[in-house]
């Protein structure tokens, strides 16, 4: 018996009338459809300002999409690739190196050398002291191993992995492969200044990194997609600062396009469903608008966040720039700790053209920190419902 495959979220899109009302939304999104309601989520909540809410009358019982009016999952997140470290299997040992009265240094599960209150690893940032790439020997003798496309251990649950992802796109959901960014594992596996030093005294070794990530990458998206389609691939990048991009644009022209450009080739070569359109989204801290036109020219990228504002990034402006992008983010997480006045104030100022162009989901630039009081947010989720449908 043939079986039907005719929109099952694979081989052909998901017709509308069967998907989440997630997924509905979502896809209003990245169509960039003028005037449709906003996606509502989140970029994320720190450890510390759950902690406090708590304290100051958060209910424990009822789940944060309901009591902060998050919409319905609409993407499912494929991973085994790396966030903001290196997909190491096995991972590094976690483990105390050094006492230092009230500190101690560990090495954490991507190798790297960390000073930290003792007793205490999280809801601060650690002072990096060592990384585990230094050279080609410690590349070869502490990590490539461990990025191993061929190691079984990868894809030991792979079937039950991909039925459950199959399940999520015959809802239609925007079916996203995660993949640490270039700069971002670069930065994890050699340290941000060393980092800067090696593009210069150590090309080769550089290279020598990206090809293994670029083989990592190609061979688990291969495998992926023998279940599924992808929507979108989603790197995490971090390539900005305050002011502009980290590294020269020729430099993320040697060391990182023609790695993406050679990923992506193979994986639209790969898509089940041919007439899928690939979203590439890239997403960096900073002032993003420094390399905008650079990644849109040479791969392609349609999609960004978060748009920090702190760094110099509008929204409203980028979005009139750039018509065509997908963008996420923009929200000062800082207003969110100042009256409710000034957060009407913010949020009256670019929900409303940013719902009028469509194509824009409305998180916080980061996550939300520790100032914001529940009742902010409260505040700040309600005018959001008002303001984006």
């Amino acid at each position: 018996m043939l079986q039907d495959v005719t929109g099952n979220g694979v081989d052909a899109m998901v017709p509308r009338e069967r998907m989440c009302d997630g997924a509905r939304r979502l896809r209003d999104t990245y169509a960039i459809t003028p005037g449709a309601p906003l996606y509502r989520r989140e970029f994320g909540l720190m450890e510390g300002t759950l902690e406090r809410w708590q304290q100051e009358g958060m209910p424990q019982d009822v789940p944060r999409e309901r009591l902060f009016s998050y919409d319905p999952r609409g993407q499912y997140d494929l991973t085994d690739l790396g966030g903001c470290e290196a997909a190491f299997l096995p991972a590094f040992e976690e483990k105390r190196v050094e006492d230092r009265g009230e500190y101690e240094v560990i090495q954490d599960s991507a190798g790297r050398h960390l000073l930290v209150f003792k007793g205490r690893r999280d809801g601060f940032m650690p002072e990096y002291l060592a990384h585990p790439v230094r050279d080609a020997a410690t590349w070869e003798r502490d990590v490539l191993w461990r990025l191993n496309p061929a190691s079984p251990e990868r894809f030991a649950d792979l079937d039950a992995k991909m039925e459950r992802a199959k399940a999520a796109a015959a809802q239609g959901m925007i079916m996203t492969q995660q993949i640490v960014g270039g700069y971002m594992y670069l930065r994890s596996l050699i340290g941000p200044t060393d980092l800067l030093l090696a593009f210069y005294d150590q090309p080769d070794l550089i290279h020598a990194c990206m090809r293994a990530w670029l083989a990592l990458a190609d061979a688990v998206t291969a495998r992926h997609q023998q279940y599924v389609t992808f929507d979108q691939v989603s790197l995490d990048e971090d390539i900005c600062y305050n002011k502009g991009a980290l590294i020269s644009d020729a430099m993320i022209r040697e060391f990182l396009f023609p790695y993406y450009q050679q990923l992506l080739s193979g994986i639209r070569s790969r898509q089940i469903d041919k007439s899928r359109h690939l979203y590439f989204h890239v997403d960096t801290d900073g002032y993003a608008p420094a390399v905008i036109d650079l990644y849109r020219d040479s791969t392609g990228v349609d999609a960004m966040s978060p748009f920090e504002v702190a760094s110099g990034c509008d929204v409203v402006e980028i979005g009139h720039k750039y018509p065509d992008l997908v963008m996420c983010g923009g929200i000062d997480k800082r207003v969110l700790a100042r009256s409710r006045a000034e957060i009407d104030a913010f949020l009256e100022r670019v929900i409303p053209p940013m719902r009028a162009r469509g194509g824009y989901i409305p998180t916080c630039d980061h996550a939300v920190p520790t100032e914001v009081p529940y009742g902010n947010y409260l505040h700040y989720r309600e005018r959001m419902t008002e303001l984006g449908g």
